[in-house]
């Protein structure tokens, strides 16, 4: 990878999430709702909603706020949730752990999965396997996350009792070591399932419609002049393919966060998901702002790994 493509696209980040800070910010402070409301009641004093201004620094012009807000972010304080009185890096530290659980095991899940179920329609092409594995896909990608997950919710766990009905773990029994990891997984299953179904629809018609076009290729009919194997064939094409695929997978790295939050409030996840819900309903700006910028974030983080990906599986890219 040449050292100029690295640095040019790592000189990039800084000004892209000094931008979203700012945009963050002006959203967040502009939107509809008021936080004092919000936390003194509707039928308040107004002489207590004027001491929470005052206390939390919203009696102040929004620039002024704005630059103070920013001055932290660059000292790594994130400010004080309204609502929980604490450090918003500490509350939202204690709920990653769970965020990531959830989304990693979702995306390795779609993206192992789709892409076997990829190759297996290409190779049996206009056959009831390939005509089985495109209706799947097509349904599940136009399934709601959260739709599904109520389904899923109501017929695998209440209805049938196979997986936990909410939770990270059985509230009813304290286990270690083993019996602990045993015990959140199957608590994870049902939604890291739910979470990944969207995302393994698309890369397998992504991976089907990328075999098809290199299996009509000039190079791939060479290597099958050669003799090689349908198995060693697939692997010479799949390289190929995998460019778009890890766009896709990369880009929509932002849609697994936001699917991750209705997820994470059907089946109760103890993640950013329902820190976020609770931190809209009670207006916590500092809760919002630091969870948008962590998102945010990990989205520009995502596409630069996606970035420098290519150079690994294509040499021939350069940054223009």
């Amino acid at each position: 990878m040449p050292p100029r493509y690295l640095l040019r696209r790592l000189a990039q980040v800084l000004p892209t999430v000094a931008g979203l800070v700012v945009l963050n910010f002006c959203i967040i402070h502009l939107a509809p709702g008021d936080p004092v409301i919000a936390l003194g009641g509707e039928h308040g004093d107004a002489a207590y909603y004027a001491f929470l201004r005052t206390r939390f620094g919203l009696d102040r012009p929004l620039p002024d706020q704005l630059l103070t807000y920013v001055t932290n972010v660059l000292r790594g304080d994130l400010g004080t949730s309204f609502v929980h009185g604490r450090p918003v890096v500490h509350v939202i530290a204690e709920r990653i752990p769970a965020t990531l659980l959830l989304v990693f095991t979702a995306l390795g899940l779609s993206s192992v999965v789709g892409v076997a179920l990829g190759i297996l329609a290409a190779r049996h092409c206009r056959g009831p396997a390939d005509a089985a594995i495109n209706a799947g896909a097509l349904l599940g990608y136009a399934t709601p996350c959260f739709w599904l997950g109520q389904i899923s919710l109501l017929g695998l766990a209440v209805g049938t009792g196979w997986f936990p009905v909410q939770g990270m773990t059985d509230a009813r029994t304290q286990v270690f070591g083993v019996a602990y990891l045993i015990d959140v997984l199957h608590h994870l299953a049902l939604p890291a399932i739910v979470l990944a179904v969207g995302e393994l629809a698309l890369t397998t018609r992504l991976v089907r419609t990328g075999l098809l076009e290199a299996f009509e290729s000039d190079y791939v009919r060479a290597a099958r002049a050669r003799g090689l194997t349908e198995a060693s064939v697939v692997r010479h094409a799949l390289r190929n393919v995998m460019l778009p695929i890890v766009t896709v997978i990369g880009s929509r790295a932002g849609m697994f966060l936001s699917g991750a939050v209705l997820v994470e409030v059907v089946f109760a996840w103890p993640g950013l998901g329902r820190l976020l819900l609770s931190s809209l309903l009670s207006r916590d700006y500092p809760i919002l702002l630091g969870m948008f910028l962590c998102i945010s974030v990990a989205v520009v983080l995502t596409n630069l790994i996606v970035d420098l990906a290519y150079a690994h599986l294509d040499p021939r890219i350069r940054y223009q």
